[in-house]
Protein backbone atom coordinates (compact mmCIF):
# COMPACT_ATOMS: atom_id res chain seq x y z
CA UNK A 1 0.00 0.00 0.00
CA UNK A 2 1.48 3.38 -0.59
CA UNK A 3 2.16 5.09 2.88
CA UNK A 4 0.57 8.20 3.92
CA UNK A 5 2.72 10.54 6.34
CA UNK A 6 0.04 9.69 9.38
CA UNK A 7 0.14 6.09 9.72
CA UNK A 8 -3.25 6.22 11.42
CA UNK A 9 -4.24 7.11 7.77
CA UNK A 10 -2.54 3.88 6.57
CA UNK A 11 -4.78 1.82 9.19
CA UNK A 12 -8.10 3.68 8.41
CA UNK A 13 -7.36 2.65 4.36
CA UNK A 14 -7.00 -1.12 5.54
CA UNK A 15 -9.85 -0.94 7.28
CA UNK A 16 -12.05 0.08 4.88
CA UNK A 17 -10.33 -1.90 2.18
CA UNK A 18 -11.16 -5.01 4.42
CA UNK A 19 -14.15 -4.70 6.33
CA UNK A 20 -16.17 -2.55 3.60
CA UNK A 21 -17.68 0.48 4.39
CA UNK A 22 -17.71 2.34 8.30
CA UNK A 23 -19.23 4.54 9.73
CA UNK A 24 -17.15 7.72 11.41
CA UNK A 25 -18.21 5.95 14.98
CA UNK A 26 -17.18 2.79 14.29
CA UNK A 27 -13.76 3.64 12.76
CA UNK A 28 -13.01 6.63 15.76
CA UNK A 29 -13.60 3.18 17.83
CA UNK A 30 -11.26 0.54 15.96
CA UNK A 31 -8.88 3.65 15.28
CA UNK A 32 -8.81 4.47 19.36
CA UNK A 33 -9.57 8.21 18.75
CA UNK A 34 -11.94 10.61 19.06
CA UNK A 35 -14.99 10.99 16.35
CA UNK A 36 -13.73 14.67 16.10
CA UNK A 37 -10.49 13.29 14.97
CA UNK A 38 -11.73 10.63 12.66
CA UNK A 39 -13.79 13.15 10.50
CA UNK A 40 -10.23 15.34 10.39
CA UNK A 41 -8.52 12.40 8.77
CA UNK A 42 -11.70 11.22 7.06
CA UNK A 43 -11.90 14.55 5.28
CA UNK A 44 -8.07 14.90 4.19
CA UNK A 45 -8.79 11.65 2.58
CA UNK A 46 -11.74 12.75 0.75
CA UNK A 47 -9.79 15.72 -0.43
CA UNK A 48 -7.07 13.31 -1.75
CA UNK A 49 -10.05 11.39 -3.49
CA UNK A 50 -9.80 7.92 -1.99
CA UNK A 51 -12.11 8.06 0.05
CA UNK A 52 -16.29 9.15 -0.06
CA UNK A 53 -18.69 9.71 2.07
CA UNK A 54 -22.29 8.74 2.13
CA UNK A 55 -25.13 9.68 4.62
CA UNK A 56 -27.40 7.60 6.18
CA UNK A 57 -30.21 8.89 7.52
CA UNK A 58 -32.35 7.32 10.39
CA UNK A 59 -35.76 8.69 11.75
CA UNK A 60 -34.05 10.40 14.45
CA UNK A 61 -31.76 12.58 15.03
CA UNK A 62 -28.54 14.14 12.15
CA UNK A 63 -27.37 11.51 9.90
CA UNK A 64 -24.74 9.17 10.38
CA UNK A 65 -21.64 9.30 7.91
CA UNK A 66 -20.81 5.95 6.33
CA UNK A 67 -17.11 6.22 4.38
CA UNK A 68 -15.81 3.93 1.42
CA UNK A 69 -13.38 3.54 -0.43
CA UNK A 70 -13.08 5.07 -3.95
CA UNK A 71 -11.48 3.28 -6.89
CA UNK A 72 -8.36 5.87 -6.38
CA UNK A 73 -8.65 4.45 -2.80
CA UNK A 74 -8.35 0.64 -3.75
CA UNK A 75 -5.70 1.94 -5.92
CA UNK A 76 -3.31 2.80 -3.00
CA UNK A 77 -2.93 -1.30 -2.94
CA UNK A 78 -0.46 -2.93 -5.08
CA UNK A 79 -1.28 -4.04 -8.29
CA UNK A 80 1.66 -5.59 -9.78
CA UNK A 81 3.12 -3.72 -13.01
CA UNK A 82 -0.31 -2.78 -13.87
CA UNK A 83 0.49 -0.80 -17.11
CA UNK A 84 2.96 -2.32 -17.91
CA UNK A 85 0.84 -5.74 -17.88
CA UNK A 86 -1.68 -3.89 -19.81
CA UNK A 87 0.41 -2.96 -22.16
CA UNK A 88 1.94 -6.03 -22.83
CA UNK A 89 -2.32 -7.73 -23.32
CA UNK A 90 -3.12 -5.28 -25.64
CA UNK A 91 0.28 -6.00 -27.48
CA UNK A 92 -0.28 -9.89 -27.68
CA UNK A 93 -3.99 -9.32 -28.80
CA UNK A 94 -3.14 -7.08 -31.15
CA UNK A 95 -0.23 -8.71 -32.95
CA UNK A 96 -0.69 -12.37 -33.01
CA UNK A 97 -4.97 -12.36 -31.83
CA UNK A 98 -6.96 -13.56 -29.24
CA UNK A 99 -5.86 -17.54 -29.95
CA UNK A 100 -2.39 -16.20 -28.77
CA UNK A 101 -2.94 -14.38 -25.82
CA UNK A 102 -5.21 -17.44 -25.12
CA UNK A 103 -2.36 -19.48 -25.07
CA UNK A 104 -0.33 -17.57 -22.91
CA UNK A 105 -2.97 -17.72 -20.32
CA UNK A 106 -3.26 -21.22 -20.64
CA UNK A 107 0.28 -21.57 -19.66
CA UNK A 108 0.61 -19.19 -16.90
CA UNK A 109 -2.41 -21.40 -15.65
CA UNK A 110 -0.53 -24.88 -15.95
CA UNK A 111 2.76 -23.30 -14.10
CA UNK A 112 0.85 -21.75 -11.12
CA UNK A 113 -0.80 -25.08 -11.10
CA UNK A 114 2.24 -26.95 -11.14
CA UNK A 115 3.58 -24.24 -8.66
CA UNK A 116 0.71 -24.46 -5.96
CA UNK A 117 0.32 -28.19 -6.31
CA UNK A 118 3.77 -28.49 -5.00
CA UNK A 119 3.20 -25.99 -1.80
CA UNK A 120 0.18 -28.22 -1.30
CA UNK A 121 1.40 -31.65 -0.97
CA UNK A 122 0.89 -33.70 2.12
CA UNK A 123 -1.92 -31.02 3.40
CA UNK A 124 -4.94 -33.17 3.98
CA UNK A 125 -8.40 -31.56 4.82
CA UNK A 126 -10.50 -29.20 3.54
CA UNK A 127 -10.15 -27.15 6.07
CA UNK A 128 -6.09 -27.48 5.84
CA UNK A 129 -5.79 -27.14 2.23
CA UNK A 130 -8.10 -23.63 2.14
CA UNK A 131 -5.44 -22.58 5.01
CA UNK A 132 -2.70 -23.60 3.13
CA UNK A 133 -4.16 -21.99 0.03
CA UNK A 134 -5.13 -19.00 1.81
CA UNK A 135 -1.09 -18.30 2.97
CA UNK A 136 -0.35 -18.83 -0.17
CA UNK A 137 -2.68 -16.37 -2.06
CA UNK A 138 -1.35 -13.51 0.73
CA UNK A 139 2.42 -13.90 0.11
CA UNK A 140 1.40 -13.14 -3.44
CA UNK A 141 -0.85 -10.07 -2.25
CA UNK A 142 -4.48 -10.85 -2.08
CA UNK A 143 -4.81 -10.24 1.47
CA UNK A 144 -6.44 -13.72 1.69
CA UNK A 145 -9.02 -14.68 4.77
CA UNK A 146 -10.66 -18.31 5.01
CA UNK A 147 -14.34 -17.65 7.37
CA UNK A 148 -16.07 -20.35 8.36
CA UNK A 149 -19.60 -20.31 7.10
CA UNK A 150 -22.81 -22.41 8.06
CA UNK A 151 -21.17 -26.20 6.90
CA UNK A 152 -18.31 -24.95 4.96
CA UNK A 153 -16.04 -22.12 4.30
CA UNK A 154 -16.17 -18.33 2.38
CA UNK A 155 -12.85 -17.94 1.00
CA UNK A 156 -12.21 -14.11 0.73
CA UNK A 157 -9.64 -12.05 -1.33
CA UNK A 158 -9.84 -8.53 -0.11
CA UNK A 159 -7.59 -7.36 -2.83
CA UNK A 160 -6.56 -8.50 -6.15
CA UNK A 161 -2.87 -7.60 -7.20
CA UNK A 162 -3.57 -7.89 -11.14
CA UNK A 163 -7.20 -6.31 -10.78
CA UNK A 164 -5.67 -4.19 -13.98
CA UNK A 165 -4.76 -7.35 -16.12
CA UNK A 166 -8.29 -9.33 -14.91
CA UNK A 167 -10.21 -6.30 -16.26
CA UNK A 168 -8.00 -6.15 -19.49
CA UNK A 169 -8.94 -10.18 -19.98
CA UNK A 170 -11.21 -11.87 -17.63
CA UNK A 171 -9.12 -15.00 -18.68
CA UNK A 172 -7.52 -14.67 -15.80
CA UNK A 173 -10.52 -14.54 -13.67
CA UNK A 174 -12.06 -17.81 -15.13
CA UNK A 175 -8.68 -19.80 -14.43
CA UNK A 176 -8.26 -18.64 -11.10
CA UNK A 177 -11.95 -20.44 -10.13
CA UNK A 178 -10.41 -22.91 -12.36
CA UNK A 179 -7.24 -23.14 -10.15
CA UNK A 180 -9.13 -23.19 -6.58
CA UNK A 181 -11.64 -26.32 -8.10
CA UNK A 182 -8.39 -28.23 -9.29
CA UNK A 183 -6.74 -27.30 -5.89
CA UNK A 184 -9.47 -28.42 -3.78
CA UNK A 185 -10.20 -31.44 -5.89
CA UNK A 186 -13.58 -33.35 -6.42
CA UNK A 187 -14.54 -33.73 -3.02
CA UNK A 188 -15.50 -30.01 -2.67
CA UNK A 189 -17.91 -27.38 -4.82
CA UNK A 190 -16.55 -23.97 -5.26
CA UNK A 191 -18.52 -21.40 -6.34
CA UNK A 192 -17.89 -17.57 -6.79
CA UNK A 193 -20.01 -15.29 -4.51
CA UNK A 194 -18.70 -11.54 -4.97
CA UNK A 195 -16.82 -10.29 -7.56
CA UNK A 196 -14.63 -7.80 -7.97
CA UNK A 197 -14.39 -6.64 -11.41
CA UNK A 198 -18.27 -6.19 -11.30
CA UNK A 199 -18.23 -3.48 -8.87
CA UNK A 200 -18.18 -5.61 -5.32
CA UNK A 201 -15.65 -4.49 -2.92
CA UNK A 202 -13.72 -8.23 -2.82
CA UNK A 203 -13.36 -11.60 -4.47
CA UNK A 204 -15.34 -14.51 -2.34
CA UNK A 205 -15.63 -17.75 -2.72
CA UNK A 206 -18.22 -19.68 -1.52
CA UNK A 207 -16.39 -23.70 -0.72
CA UNK A 208 -18.53 -27.25 0.49
CA UNK A 209 -17.91 -30.26 1.32
CA UNK A 210 -19.10 -32.49 -0.86
CA UNK A 211 -18.04 -35.66 1.58
CA UNK A 212 -20.44 -36.97 3.87
CA UNK A 213 -19.69 -37.56 7.18
CA UNK A 214 -19.59 -41.14 8.63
Amino acid sequence: MEKHTDSSADRLLLRLKVEGPQTTRALAKWLGVSMPAVRQQTRRLADEGVVAMTELRGSVGRPRQRWSLTRLGHRQFPDAHADATVALIASIRDALGEGALGSVIADRYQATLVTYRERMKGVEGLAERLERLRAIRSEEGYMAEVQPEGDGFLFVEHHCPICAAAEACQGFCSNELRLFRELLGDEASVERVEYLIVGDRRCAYRVRSLVRPT
